[in-house]
């Protein structure tokens, strides 16, 4: 995987670096990845639906009665399992930033699992334990590398998320740029009985990210807080 998403991939300019900060936009350009062994999605019906998820994604549509908390992860190397001590101020030392709905809880990552797949934090809401949200990250990549093979790379190292896309009814991908012209990359996967949101950057060195899965029922029950817990998702840089 390091192998195909390595930092000598290099991505293309783009008119909108010359243009005054605004706020983040998804991109004109909707590109569906076709899932293995899957159709292409051609029909008009099938690009007005993904135009419709992603267009959503804009505005923030948390349910007003949930209230949140930012987490603020040092994504720490296995070696640094633990964290930096009792007194260490981890919005100081933050990497990166996402909102948690409070009364979710936190599950507490292995140091295995942190040197092995890259899992840095995770939430989840103890009503409902498969609906989570959370972090993986890899070091050692300056940028990323085309949308289709950093998504294909990430489900190398998840089965669960290879599973998704091999049976999605949809899967599709946008570019966005914040403020400061940091890019990430945007995907929303429709599978069969599950919803997955996915946010990927790179910053500091390292390729971040950020996951919100629901099974279907739970997702159209609370779609506009999983989505407001995706969009929060950004670096420290």
């Amino acid at each position: 995987m390091a192998a195909i998403l390595s930092s000598s991939a290099r991505l293309s300019s783009t008119s909108t670096a010359q243009k005054p900060p605004q706020t983040p936009s998804l991109s004109k350009t909707h590109l569906p990845i076709s899932p293995p062994n899957k159709p292409h999605l051609t029909t008009l019906a099938a690009t007005i639906a993904a135009t419709t998820i992603l267009t959503a994604t804009t505005p923030s549509l948390a349910d007003p009665s949930q209230t949140f908390h930012i987490y603020y992860g040092t994504a720490a190397s296995a070696a640094n399992y633990g964290g930096y001590g009792g007194n260490s101020d981890k919005k100081a030392s933050a990497e990166y930033v996402y909102d948690v709905p409070d009364g979710w809880k936190e599950r507490l990552v292995s140091k295995v699992e942190k040197g092995t797949n890259g899992t840095d934090s995770e939430f989840y809401n103890p009503k409902k334990r498969t609906e989570k949200e959370y972090l993986t990250y890899l070091a050692g990549f300056r940028q990323l590398a085309p949308k289709d093979s950093v998504l294909n790379n990430l489900a190398l190292s998840d089965v669960d998320l290879q599973d998704l896309i091999s049976g999605a009814d949809s899967v599709v991908s946008v570019e966005e740029k914040d403020g400061n012209g940091q890019l990430y990359y945007v995907y929303e996967i429709d599978g069969v009985g599950k919803h997955s949101l996915i946010k990927v950057t790179c910053a500091n060195n390292k390729l971040y990210a950020h996951f919100v899965n629901a099974p279907t029922p739970e997702w159209n029950k609370d779609q506009e807080t999983l989505r407001h817990l995706h969009q929060s998702f950004k670096t420290v840089v």
